[in-house]
């Protein structure tokens, strides 16, 4: 992924490049989380236990760090040397851990079809030969560029309609019985 910290944009005919700070995002995140693994460690919400097991390795508990107990998702907090609970998989149906699912289902009815009439008038507009460019951007030595694009072009004359009056619909009706589906 690239990365940026400067931006060059148009401004008034010319271009310009601003520097991008990000001195508070950066303090905000440091230290971080990071994710120790599944402990056969006893974890629950407010646990002190200081070092976990994970993978037969011991492991110091810090702050930040995330752990698996019994399906269950714990983090570590320096502040006051516990293990807080934040995620619980147990109550999962089969389905959360789906990528896709599927299925058909056909109602039973009839749908009847619509009618409609009209009166309409209306008017020449011009069309569009070609419909120009959108802007570019190109990030190098951690500068992102941005240039403009350009304008579409005029073509010749096309007839639109404008109003349509003495509209009759008769809407669509549907007879059968109506179902409820649940996914579980």
């Amino acid at each position: 992924m690239a990365e940026i910290s400067k931006i060059t944009i148009p401004v008034g005919g010319s271009t310009q490049t601003f520097e991008i700070k990000d001195a508070t995002a950066r303090a905000a995140i440091a230290g971080g989380t990071a994710f120790a693994g599944i402990t056969t460690t006893a974890l629950s919400d407010g646990a002190s236990t200081a070092s976990i097991s994970v993978g037969g390795e011991s492991v110091t508990a810090v702050n930040g760090m995330m752990a698996i107990y019994n399906d269950k998702e714990f983090v570590y907090a320096s502040s006051d040397s516990k293990w807080h609970e934040f995620g619980d998989l147990s109550s999962l149906g089969s389905l959360a851990s789906k990528n896709s699912a599927s299925g058909s289902y056909t109602p039973a009815g009839t749908v009847s079809q619509p009618t409609a009439s009209a009166t309409t008038s209306s008017t020449t507009v011009n069309s569009i030969t070609a419909v120009g460019t959108l802007p570019t951007f190109t990030v190098s030595n951690e500068t992102l560029t941005i240039t403009a694009g350009t304008l579409p072009t005029k073509g010749s004359d096309t007839t639109v309609i404008t109003a349509v009056s003495g509209v009759t619909v008769t809407q669509p009706t549907f007879s059968g019985t109506a179902a409820t589906i649940t996914v579980e």
